[in-house]
């Protein structure tokens, strides 16, 4: 008697576990691909916000404000000068005190930056009224190496710096109702004053554009 020579059918119960094992294989290979996507998609995640950070301090850096001052921290030797008005209005304004802290002003606005010669009170004001701080100088006093050392400490969005006749002291930085005077570029207050009043609250319009207006005489940046 010959013996069937030929492959035995894997039963029911065989063929049942065959399928389960193959739906136990794809769900692990879908599971590990599903835990690697969320690995990426974490670190990805991470690595944005780490970016969002470093541009965040870049920025300020650039700007010239230190990341060690407060912005509510006091400054020694502000003066503040409270209710000023802020009209629009056509030709010259008598200004109290000079440098001007604020007041009615001309409805063309002073574009922000460096400036070689002095500018236009009624513009600078209308600058301050958007957060600009003002920084002014004796351009008799404050020359060379003084003079490029304030401007490394200008900030470069919402200031100004210009030259201004009969200051009292070498340097005098304004901003909305606050004014410092300085007698050297590198006192340390000039930063702690545009931590704490430069594009304030105090202002009327903070952060309204200190661009798309008019450049005063001697525009450098």
């Amino acid at each position: 008697m010959t013996q069937d020579s030929r492959p035995t059918e894997p039963s029911l119960t065989e063929r049942r576990t065959a399928r389960r094992a193959v739906k136990v294989a794809t769900l692990k290979r879908e599971q590990s691909k599903a835990r690697r996507n969320r690995a990426i998609a974490i670190t990805i995640a991470w690595s944005g916000a780490a970016a969002i950070v470093l541009m965040v301090i870049l920025v300020v850096t650039t700007n010239g404000t230190s990341t060690n001052l407060k912005p509510g921290a006091d400054v020694n030797g502000v003066q503040l000068f409270a209710n000023q008005t802020s009209t629009h209005v056509a030709g010259t304004v008598k200004y109290t005190p000079l440098p001007p802290v604020g007041g009615d002003h001309s409805a063309a606005l002073l574009n922000c930056g460096v400036y070689s010669e002095a500018v236009s009170n009624e513009n600078a004001v209308h600058s301050l009224e958007h957060g600009a701080a003002w920084v002014t100088y004796d351009d008799a006093v404050v020359t060379g190496d003084q003079l490029s050392t304030l401007q490394k400490g200008i900030p470069a969005t919402y200031a100004v710096l210009s030259p201004f006749p009969g200051l009292s002291s070498p340097i005098v930085v304004s901003a909305w109702g606050a004014q410092l005077n300085l007698s050297a570029p590198d006192d340390s207050r000039l930063a702690a004053f545009m931590a704490k009043y430069r594009n304030a609250s105090s202002a009327p319009e903070p952060g309204a554009p200190c661009s798309g207006g008019i450049d005063g005489p001697g525009k450098v940046t």
